[in-house]
């Protein structure tokens, strides 16, 4: 081989792997970005977990029934806190500030959000016999593993996704990502242990999640466990303005 032509091979091969070490020292900050609660007015309590002070956003209500919600990887969940009290009016409210999210401490990963997730789980069960678990995109990848694990009353899943492996293997498909990802959200492996009724929602036009990956999601479950209704028209980030939208959430379809 020409000396060339090696030297040029050998210049290629080292660039590549510099972008191999770039996504897996930055691949974090293409998962999530955290933002600021702009629902300042609305009650929070703090989940002292790991010495980290992560933050709830809550609407408290009597009685046994409660909602965890795990929204996405760019959401302010408590901006999401009056559609939830409308679709679940005799629920307590309890929405996850992911770490690094609206005032919560410490910096997100798979493993510290689980982690947050069963915390907030116990200490709402403790309080509130029958908890639902509902999760939008990232979160939905939360609410599955939870539901995998505690006696989750009723799950419900937003535009989910089979893995963000698979998600992430589309969007880099000249990369080992199966290798250089770290934060997997394997959905399909949790989702055959779930016992809850299940209902995924998915958006027509999602230009995020495809279609194929919730319909991979929804054969996971075992059989009569999970539906799955499409939203007619809406997007990945427009499916909540949808009029049906509310109705959904709450069990109505």
């Amino acid at each position: 081989m020409p000396r060339g032509i090696a030297i040029a091979i050998a210049l290629a091969l080292v660039f590549y792997l510099g972008l191999c070490a770039l996504l897996f020292f930055f691949q974090r900050s293409l998962i999530y970005f955290p933002q600021p609660r702009s629902a300042t007015a609305a009650a929070t309590i703090a989940l002292p977990i790991d010495r980290n002070q992560v933050l709830v956003t809550v609407r408290p209500h009597a009685g046994p029934d409660a909602v965890v919600y795990f929204g996405g990887n760019a959401e302010d969940v408590s901006s999401s806190l009056a559609t939830l009290a409308a679709a679940f009016p005799s629920h307590a409210l309890y929405l996850l500030h992911y770490r690094g999210y609206g005032g919560s401490a410490g910096t997100p990963s798979e493993a510290a959000l689980y982690a947050d997730a069963l915390a907030l789980f116990d200490k709402v069960r403790a309080e509130h016999g029958n908890v639902v678990a509902v999760g939008r995109s990232l979160g939905s990848g939360l609410a599955v593993r939870l539901a995998s694990v505690k006696p989750v009353a009723r799950l419900v899943l937003i535009t989910p996704y089979d893995s963000i492996q698979e998600l992430a293997a589309q969007q880099f498909p000249y990369f080992p990502v199966r290798w250089l990802l770290q934060d997997k959200f394997e959905s399909w492996r949790y989702a055959p242990l779930v016992n809850a009724p299940t209902l995924l929602i998915a958006a027509e036009h999602d230009e995020v999640i495809p279609g194929a990956s919730t319909r991979a999601l929804q054969g996971r479950f075992r059989p009569g466990i999970a539906a799955l209704t499409v939203v007619p028209g809406a997007g990945h980030n427009t499916i909540s303005a949808d009029a049906s939208y509310v109705k959904l959430l709450g069990g109505v379809r």
